[in-house]
C-alpha cells in the first residue's frame, strides 16, 4: 500500500512539473494597440498560439482553413445596452497546394468561398510558419472612419479572432477534432483612444 501511495505521488509530481512547459506551448495571448487619428481608428494586432496538431497534419493534406477577425467599436451606455457603432471584419483563408509545394493565404472583407476568392488578396508563401506569421499580425487595419465617429464620445474597441469551423469538411465535428481544436478563439479590448492630431 505505500509502494502505490509513494508511486502516486510520483507521478502526481511529474504531471506538475510537465504542467508550466506545456501550459506555455499552448498560451493563447493578444496584443492590442489602437490609434485614432483625422482619418479614422486602426488597430495593430499580435496573436500568439499554435495550431492542434489535427488542423496542422489536415492543412498538410491539402484542408483549407478559414479564420475570422472581427474589430466592434461599442459606445457604452449607462441608461440602455451598449450600441455597436461600427464592425469591421477579415476573413482569412489559408491553403496548401501539394502540386506546387506552396502555401496560399487569401485576405478578404468579405466572407470567402470558393466564388468570392476571385475578390480577395491572394499571397503565396513557401511554408506553413511564413503563412501563419502573416495570419497573427494585421498592422493599421482601418476599423472605422472618421466620420463614423464622434469627436466626444468615449468608445470600446472588442477584438475577436476565431477558427471558422462551419467551413471544414464534416470529418472535423467529430471527435477527436471536436474536443477543444476547432474551438481556437482570442479576444481582447480596449478603449479606444481620443483622436491624435495626425
Amino acid at each position: 500500500m505505500r509502494l502505490i501511495h509513494q508511486f502516486l505521488l510520483a507521478l502526481m509530481l511529474c504531471f506538475a512539473a510537465a504542467a508550466p512547459g506545456m501550459a506555455s506551448e499552448n498560451e493563447k495571448k493578444v496584443e492590442l494597440q489602437l490609434v485614432r487619428n483625422a482619418d479614422g481608428a486602426f488597430a495593430t494586432v499580435a496573436l500568439q498560439f499554435a495550431l492542434p496538431d489535427q488542423i496542422e497534419d489536415a492543412l498538410n493534406k491539402g484542408v483549407a482553413l478559414y479564420f475570422v477577425q472581427e474589430a466592434e467599436i461599442i459606445s457604452e451606455r449607462w441608461y440602455w445596452r451598449d450600441k455597436t457603432v461600427k464592425k469591421a471584419t477579415r476573413y482569412l483563408r489559408v491553403s496548401y497546394q501539394p502540386l506546387t509545394r506552396r502555401w496560399r493565404l487569401h485576405v478578404s472583407s468579405m466572407p470567402l468561398t470558393d466564388a468570392g476568392a476571385v475578390t480577395s488578396l491572394g499571397q503565396s508563401f513557401d511554408s506553413l510558419d511564413e503563412v501563419m506569421l502573416v495570419v497573427k499580425r494585421v498592422r493599421n487595419w482601418k476599423i472605422a472612419s472618421a466620420d463614423e465617429l464622434s469627436n466626444d464620445g468615449e468608445y470600446l474597441v472588442k477584438f475577436n479572432f476565431r477558427l471558422d469551423s462551419t467551413q471544414l469538411p464534416r470529418i472535423f465535428q467529430f471527435a477527436p477534432f471536436s474536443n477543444g481544436g476547432l474551438n481556437l478563439q482570442l479576444r481582447s479590448q480596449l478603449p479606444l483612444p481620443e483622436a491624435s492630431a495626425q
